[in-house]
């Protein structure tokens, strides 16, 4: 039984479940799911493609020993029965139009045993909430749901994935001080270009004894080294929804970190994930591996080996990172989801109001929200 490795590939890449660049072919999304070469960790979502990135994934572990590798499974999309809602997705499996909560521990086994059957093996390593809405993170009905899916061994351990655009802090800490006894991973974006505001959650995961699984680590695609300005993002890329100007601005902050990467004898992608490495609650860094258009693209193979080389990377000091830091600096860049001080009226599926609950939560972490999660300025660099 292998816990996740400090590299993981996830479904998202590759182009076909997510539109993050060029669309893989069958047999090189295969291999590059396919655990081995220095990559061991896996991570799916059943909601990719309403259960296609299980199957693909499902085809690439076929005749591997299931000791050999760890598999991360994700659920909370509810594409069973609830209806797609345009850009929204489908609803998370807690929404009331759905379910009360007398039901969600069947759904929880429902959908954790569908997902089991796509991949096609019988457990997880790690099953985790997937993209959980305000009932996701504090709702003891959902948690006592995911506990019993691992106590009748359909999973040996439980985490939290918020998402799918930057925010949710408060509400991570506060389902890590409601459920620590049953999380034991939990997955954020953090990168050296993003280090806000996922930074804000590394005192009470490691505090929790909470390990993190990062992603969104290559900052849509910038530290793969070949997104430069002018650079033609296809109509589907998932990325055209990032604001005017945040491809120039990631690659001017990208050259001055490059003397670092240079005096490790790191690629860029390789200090992006030392960087994240380098803060004791990161436990995993999972970058989306693209294989991007045009004639200057590197093929998708090498970005993975660079990936599984990250092991061998060496250590960065403590000033190197607060440095790296200092140059990616984004906070107040945008308006956060979960939630925000900037949020006001109805809750709705990804974003709500700084309630009294989520205020109590920011004074015992010397978080000040109106300091530390509000707006600022609109820079291009932000994540959504």
């Amino acid at each position: 039984m292998i816990d996740p490795t400090i590299t993981a590939v996830g479904t998202w890449s590759g182009g076909r479940f997510m539109h993050f660049g060029e669309p893989l072919e069958d047999e090189r999304l295969q291999a590059l799911l396919r655990p081995g070469a220095g990559i061991d960790t896996v991570i799916t979502a059943d909601a990719y493609g309403a259960g296609e990135a299980d199957l693909a994934l499902g085809r690439a572990l076929r005749g591997l020993p299931r000791e050999q590798y760890c598999l991360v499974g994700a659920i909370g999309h509810d594409f069973y029965r609830g209806e797609r809602e345009g850009a929204k997705g489908f609803p998370r499996f807690t929404d009331p139009r759905l379910r009360g909560e007398e039901d969600y521990a069947s759904y929880i086994r429902m959908a954790t045993e569908r997902s089991l059957e796509r991949c096609g093996v019988e457990r997880f390593d790690l099953l985790m909430l997937h993209n959980p809405d305000r009932t996701g993170y504090s709702s003891a009905a959902v948690w006592e749901g995911m506990q019993a899916v691992r106590e009748a061994g359909l999973t040996r351990m439980l985490g939290v994935a918020p998402g799918p655009a930057n925010g949710f802090t408060l509400d991570l800490i506060d389902c890590l001080e409601r459920f620590a006894a049953q999380i034991d991973w939990a997955m954020i974006i953090l990168s050296p270009l993003e280090p806000w505001p996922a930074e804000l959650v590394l005192e009470a995961a490691a505090a929790h004894d909470v390990k993190l699984i990062t992603r969104v680590v290559d900052y849509g695609g910038i530290f793969h080294d070949d997104v430069m300005p002018g650079h033609q993002f296809a109509p589907y890329d998932h990325r055209k929804f990032r604001p005017e100007g945040w491809v120039s601005e990631g690659r001017a902050k990208l050259e001055s970190m490059r003397p670092f990467a240079e005096r490790h004898g790191m690629t860029m992608l390789q200090l992006a994930c030392a960087w994240n490495l380098a803060h004791p609650a990161v436990g995993c860094v999972a970058p989306t591996l693209i294989q991007e258009s045009g004639a200057g693209a590197r093929p998708i193979e090498d970005k993975r080996a660079e990936l599984a080389a990250v092991a061998q990377a060496a250590a960065l000091d403590a000033e190197e990172v607060a440095a790296i830091r200092r140059i990616g600096d984004n906070t107040g860049c945008m308006a956060l989801k979960g939630g925000s001080p900037d949020h006001a009226g109805d809750r709705l599926a990804d974003r709500w109001e700084l309630d009294d609950e989520l205020a109590a939560v920011a004074a015992r972490w010397r978080i000040d929200p109106e300091r530390d999660l509000a707006r600022r300025v609109a820079l291009a660099a932000n994540h959504d």
